[in-house]
């Protein structure tokens, strides 16, 4: 579980892809005090497992699935990365509970400057969306951001500069995709309800799109 409060900036320095999956070396400095082998990383709002650690960098996995459904099949060496360590449960939450599964990648489409900030558009899958509230929570690369405003495909949110400084979103740019997590609550309401009958269970298709996002065709 992760916060969304962006620790640093590492770079991808190794980019391994074989048959079996991707292995990726990624330079970094704060998050490497107490990082062990085992522990949760969020990578642009990934959650992965450290598998080698050194005293500048550390190592990751990644499985198909993953590659296939979040922006990580467009990394590459040189790409600067978001990074988070798990949450301690003994400090303060300064964005909101993050679980580190990405649920879709959206896409900038409009990025303008309004007096210090910068005002982002996403475009966004509507499964994302219908989770998604004007004045809410949502998780763009990792990182907890409030939404300014709802439209029916996407939403908008206001960079502060300390966040386009310290993360990798002062260098997006109209078109560049991004990992999204909505907020966990919604999907908990939302799971209540169809328990108690009073909302309607969702029906899988299994269709082209469904079968090219896990990777299977």
């Amino acid at each position: 579980m992760f916060t969304g409060i962006v620790e640093e900036m590492g770079a991808i320095t190794v980019l391994r892809k074989t048959l079996a999956g991707t292995k990726l070396t990624i330079l970094a400095s704060t998050v490497m005090g107490d990082l062990k082998i085992g522990d949760s990383v969020s990578v642009n709002g990934i959650c992965l497992t450290v598998v080698s650690k050194s005293e500048r960098d550390f190592s990751v996995e990644v499985s198909p699935e993953t590659l296939s459904v979040t922006t990580l099949g467009d990394f590459a060496v040189g790409l600067p990365v978001n990074l988070e360590r798990a949450m301690k449960l003994n400090e303060r939450i300064g964005g909101h509970l993050v679980a580190g599964h990405v649920d879709g990648v959206g896409r900038i489409r409009s990025r303008q400057q309004d007096a210090n900030a910068i005002m982002l558009k996403i475009e966004a899958p509507h499964d994302i969306l219908k989770y998604c509230v004007s004045k809410g929570s949502v998780t763009v690369d990792g990182i907890s951001l409030t939404i300014n405003d709802m439209s029916e495909n996407g939403f908008s949110v206001a960079i502060i500069p300390h966040t386009a400084k310290v993360t990798t979103l002062g260098l997006k740019q109209v078109n560049d995709s991004v990992n999204l997590e909505s907020d966990l609550i919604g999907k908990y309401v939302e799971r209540l309800l169809q328990e108690r009958g009073q909302l309607s269970k969702p029906t899988i298709s299994i269709d082209t799109e469904y079968l090219q996002k896990r990777g299977l065709i």
